[in-house]
């Protein structure tokens, strides 16, 4: 008699069974050979720091504050520019009679412009008081 050439091999638990081949190119596992890997994740969204800053109400004179951009305790420098008010009183004036250069009157009154905030430190612009 000959001697048995078949030999059962036993495949411990750990041990992946060798891949057979579905076609030439593609190597394809068993159902029992592959593994589900689950990893329980947990993302903890960090907070978002906004800074909000306070909306300042400035007036027609020099207000005290803090700079937001240079951070110092200031007094504002105003300036005034012409605003809808100026506009509306040469125009009223013009629309009077008084065109002849009495119309431009408005132009040279503080009190009929708009007041302009700046810090005297950084000169850079912190807000408006607009008449209308």
């Amino acid at each position: 008699m000959e001697p048995d050439t078949t030999a059962k091999t036993q495949v411990s638990s750990h041990e992946q069974p060798p891949p057979y081949q579905a076609s030439q190119q593609q190597v394809v596992y068993p159902p029992s050979a592959q593994h589900n890997v689950t990893t329980n994740t947990t993302i903890v969204a960090q907070p978002t720091v906004v800074p909000i800053m306070a909306t300042m109400l400035f007036g027609p004179m020099p207000v005290g504050m803090t700079c937001p951009h240079c951070q110092a305790q200031i007094v504002t420098s105003t300036s005034y520019e012409p605003g809808m008010l100026t506009w509306l009183f040469c125009g009223g004036i013009a629309v009077v009679g008084c065109w002849l250069g009495c119309c431009f009157i408005p132009f040279c009154i503080d009190d009929l412009k708009d007041c302009r905030h700046t810090c005297p430190n950084c000169k850079n612009f912190l807000g408006v008081y607009r008449r209308i």
